[in-house]
């Protein structure tokens, strides 16, 4: 996928004037090459692939999953500070310029813009915070994961005889999302091939979620996922319906601490049960 190309998203209060320099190997992102006045770079992060939680101004968040940035900005005088005002309204600006759309802002309880850019068939996400002293800006290029590791048939009908069901991973969903991925089509490929090798073999296809989200939520999104899972089994692949029924447990099984990424990650996946 290509990466976001350069934008001329400069910000309105011209060009940074530092008294500290940038932590090493930081940079302003390519979406706002300019900054702040008075501010430098206090830590920045990527992820070759991450998520964001966007802020809204009504519940649920904006999970928003790809490359993610992460730069902390800090003054290096409170006296010559910016007013959270004008940072919401300069990172609005520099947004509206590069014809973002979406975008949203609370100058009220706390101070925050975010908003879409598409260029070159790239979607990505950003937001500014302002803190005491600091900014915080997150951008998200969204895409899938890539996906490394996938079981094959025979892996899944061990687990399954050994134990009774198995975790699958590499069916992939757009966040809050039910309908299957393109992507996912390896791991249905096993599926149907384990189900076309044992014809006596009947499935509960379990959906399950993270934390992230109210538990009615998830409970109603995670059976949603197990029947459109096997929907794509019945109308792609030829598989008898008897043979499949879709349920939803949301996030009541994890396998992981929803407390981390990678945690979370684990327990998004669907359950082969066997009946």
């Amino acid at each position: 996928m290509k990466r976001l190309i350069v934008l001329s998203a400069a910000l309105l209060a011209a060009s940074p004037t530092l008294a500290a320099p940038d932590k090493a190997g930081c940079t302003d992102p390519p979406l706002f090459p300019t900054r702040m006045p008075n501010y430098y770079i206090e830590a920045c992060k990527v992820e070759e692939f991450g998520f964001y939680d966007f802020f809204t101004p009504k519940p649920p968040k904006n999970r928003v999953e790809g490359k993610f940035t992460f730069i902390t900005y800090t003054v290096t005088d409170r006296k010559s500070e910016a007013s959270a005002l004008a940072v919401v309204r300069n990172y609005e600006a520099a947004l509206k310029k590069v014809g973002a759309t979406s975008i949203k802002t609370d100058t009220k309880s706390t101070w925050w813009v975010n908003g879409l850019v598409v260029k070159d068939g790239v979607e990505a996400w950003a937001q500014a915070e302002k803190g005491n002293g600091k900014i915080w800006v997150r951008i998200v290029e969204k895409k899938a994961m890539q996906q490394y590791v996938t079981a094959d048939a025979a892996a899944l009908g061990s687990d399954i005889r050994s134990s009774g069901h198995v975790a699958v991973y590499g069916i992939n969903f757009d966040t809050n999302k039910s309908v299957v991925k393109p992507d996912s089509k390896p791991a249905l490929d096993e599926i149907a091939k384990l189900l076309k090798q044992d014809p006596a073999l009947k499935l509960k296809v379990v959906g399950h979620t993270d934390m992230v989200g109210s538990l009615e939520s998830n409970m109603t999104l995670s059976q949603a996922r197990g029947e459109a899972v096997v929907q794509a089994l019945v109308s792609q692949f030829g598989v008898a319906a008897a043979r499949l029924k879709g349920y939803g447990v949301g996030p009541l099984a994890p396998v992981a601490s929803n407390d981390t990424d990678e945690g979370r990650a684990k327990n998004r996946r669907v359950d082969l049960v066997k009946e």
